[in-house]
């Protein structure tokens, strides 16, 4: 008789699995772990904990075989390269991403498009309902899986089940441009608990499910209507925002050879004075336009000068078979290709642009030779991007230029705020930051660093379990007298930037 398969007490559900598919010289398939902010997140969280995270392996085709990477029990859900097409490419990314980020870009509606977001959910939803133990805990990710609460619990419903949000859940107004907006609200909403980055897109997620989804919206409470999949349950909604594991980056910042290699990196440039940073990954809501904008006149202006000072733009690959994202490279690319032409020398280059990921050493030393790290979006969820830089200068040297349209900016409040829409206030800032007095720079940055320690993401992933337990409850305050912050329906509390 075949032996059972193995369950889990605690299941991560997420659009891709952990780790990167890699060929060896002798043929053979290897992984590598990811380099992204939420597997960077959740590996600390699944650290010690004999738990499972179902996910799509990056490369369409069958799903691989199930298979254990560093302790952590991977379960791979297999997507046709139509189903990444449509369902990824399509619906997430051309139809949701803008729609949850202010339609910088307009948003496409196609219904070939929404009918693979419903049957890829119903896959995952179906995977973690065979790996998930009775009563267990489920947690399950961002804005590609939205139907799968509700569809695993009409699978399940002995488990518990949460979801998280890692970017900005948008406006009402917005929102309801979506023709399907009304199954997305009842997909979420069959969750115990739904965690937000902000109180802000809590409560626009409860202004949505009130008005747009008929629901009943008590507080930070939201229960389905009569008629619907799940007639009275009620799932809580409130604010946890995510961090980043302080004591592991704060570690690798001091390692010597990450010290040295910063060094090495300011000789490669030349030594110069100030040397400006810029990571992220390529997309329109970073404001990765803005920013060069800003470096561009501060260059034609005077402010700044080659080589006292050089930028360097770290922009990782990302969904490069979106007409959008193909469009912002080439904008960007032709941008850096104008200021280097004009402000550099055979000797002294004004931006160094690398297109590529990089690996964590490197971006470690990265952070602790930049003197300014420029974080620029236009709208984005929390951007970790900034609290990594905060964690990797123990030397308490360097500034933060902080977009307020990021979720940091409502924790990060002594780092340099700015409007990058506003592209005179964004230079005037960084040359705030660029001329600031070294007390001052190490004042901020020994108060950037107590936030990040104090909040970091050990602490936010047991918040978010321990909400998860307690909901539609509001867990007990913690040791340090805190809760997760609930949405409210007030009128006044959406965010309609």
């Amino acid at each position: 008789m075949p032996s059972q398969s193995p369950t889990f007490d605690l299941v991560i559900a997420a659009n891709r699995l952990p780790v990167d598919r890699a060929l060896a010289d002798d043929g053979s398939v290897t992984y590598r772990r990811s380099p992204g902010g939420l597997v960077t997140a959740m590996d600390a969280v699944m650290r010690g904990r004999a738990g499972a995270w179902a996910g799509w392996a990056g490369d369409p085709g069958p799903a691989p075989d199930p298979f254990t990477d560093q302790g952590m029990h991977l379960f791979p859900v297999g997507l046709s390269a139509r189903e990444v097409a449509e369902y990824y490419e399509g619906f997430s990314n051309d139809t949701l991403w803008p729609i949850y980020h202010d339609v910088i870009v307009p948003a496409s509606f196609h219904r070939s498009w929404w009918q693979a977001y419903q049957r890829i959910n119903r896959r995952f939803a179906s995977q973690v309902a065979a790996v998930a133990a009775p009563c267990a805990a489920v947690w399950v990710h961002d804005y590609q899986l939205q139907l799968v609460p509700g569809m695993l619990r009409a699978q399940r419903p002995d488990l518990r089940i949460g979801w998280f949000n890692h970017i900005p859940f948008p406006p009402v107004e917005l929102f309801a441009q979506l023709p399907w907006r009304a199954a997305i609200l009842q997909g979420l909403a069959a969750a115990d608990f739904l965690g937000f980055q902000r109180p802000a897109d809590a409560g626009n997620f409860l202004r949505a499910a009130r008005r747009l989804g008929g629901m009943s919206v008590r507080g930070g409470n939201v229960t389905l209507p009569p008629g619907s999949a799940f007639p009275g349950h009620t799932a809580r909604a409130a604010a946890l925002p995510i961090s980043v594991d302080f004591a592991d980056f704060d570690a690798l910042a001091r390692r010597r050879e990450v010290v040295a290699r910063a060094a090495e990196i300011r000789t490669e440039l030349g030594n110069p004075r100030t040397i400006l940073l810029g990571v992220d990954r390529l997309d329109y809501t970073k404001g990765i336009r803005h920013r060069l904008k800003a470096f561009h006149e501060l260059l034609d202006d005077g402010e700044l000068a080659v080589p006292d000072t050089v930028l360097i733009q770290v922009a990782v690959p990302s969904r490069e078979r979106v007409r959008a994202y193909r469009r912002l490279r080439a904008e960007i690319e032709t941008t850096v290709g104008q200021i280097n032409g004009e402000h550099s020398s055979v000797t002294s280059t004004a931006v160094h642009y690398l297109h590529r990921s990089m690996d964590r050493e490197e971006l470690a030393a990265m952070y602790r030779a930049a003197d300014i790290m420029l974080v620029t979006p236009l709208r984005d969820g929390m951007n970790l991007v900034a609290k990594e830089y905060v964690t990797c200068r123990p030397d308490l040297r360097g500034a933060l230029v902080l977009s307020e349209f990021t979720g940091a900016a409502s924790e990060l409040g002594s780092a340099y705020i700015h409007n990058p829409h506003d592209i005179q206030g964004l230079k005037d800032t960084i040359v705030q930051a660029v001329h600031a007095p070294p007390d001052e720079l190490r004042r901020r940055m020994r108060q950037l660093r107590r936030k990040v320690r104090e909040h970091d993401v050990a602490r936010w992933a047991d918040r978010f379990l321990t909400a998860l337990r307690w909901a539609p409850a509001q867990p007990p305050e913690d040791r340090r007298g805190t809760t997760p912050e609930a949405g409210t329906d007030h009128p006044g509390q959406g965010d309609r930037r």
